[in-house]
């Protein structure tokens, strides 16, 4: 995969990859800002598998946040993210929490690049892809790169966190 050339001054997402060395290119599309699903509208714009395509959410495992991240045509499993986090429950977090704690908005948070590094889980399907594809921290941009890659710039396990 080729360096992508980056929008601008690029976001949080594509400078934290830039700074790391890792390889990875940036998706755009036309955001539909009444789109019920923004990583369904994102696979669709972009022609692509759901399965290869990933939502970042932000929950709170015992209180404390955390980041699951899971095919956009799947959900959340909220005890099983907790049990990969050796924690006993898990409960989405709240939109505005979610925005402080990541500096990005809702519909455009990247699990690359947030304000506050942290603990990340990624759905073990991620790694039966070559390139998977997660927000690139604004909506209507995506970033493609390898599972590897992801799990690396995120510090993050892989565990069957989506059901």
């Amino acid at each position: 995969m080729a360096k992508s050339k980056q929008i601008g001054q690029g976001t949080p997402a594509t400078v934290a990859l830039t700074k790391a060395g890792l390889p990875f290119t940036t998706h755009t599309y036309d955001h539909d800002p009444a789109a019920k699903s923004y990583g369904l509208e994102a696979a669709e714009a972009l022609g692509l598998a759901t399965a290869q395509v990933f939502k970042t959410l932000l929950v709170e495992v015992d209180g404390k946040l955390a980041v699951g991240v899971v095919p956009v045509d799947r959900q959340l499993d909220l005890k099983a993210v907790a049990a990969a986090l050796n924690g006993k429950k898990a409960t989405m977090a709240d939109p505005a929490a979610a925005e402080r704690s990541t500096g990005y908005v809702v519909g455009g948070i990247s699990p690359i690049g947030q304000k506050r590094n942290l603990p990340t889980v990624v759905d073990s399907s991620a790694t039966e892809h070559d390139t998977v594809y997660v927000s690139g921290g604004r909506r209507g941009l995506d970033i493609a790169l390898t599972p590897t890659d992801l799990l690396t710039i995120t510090n993050a396990h892989t565990a069957p966190i989506a059901r």
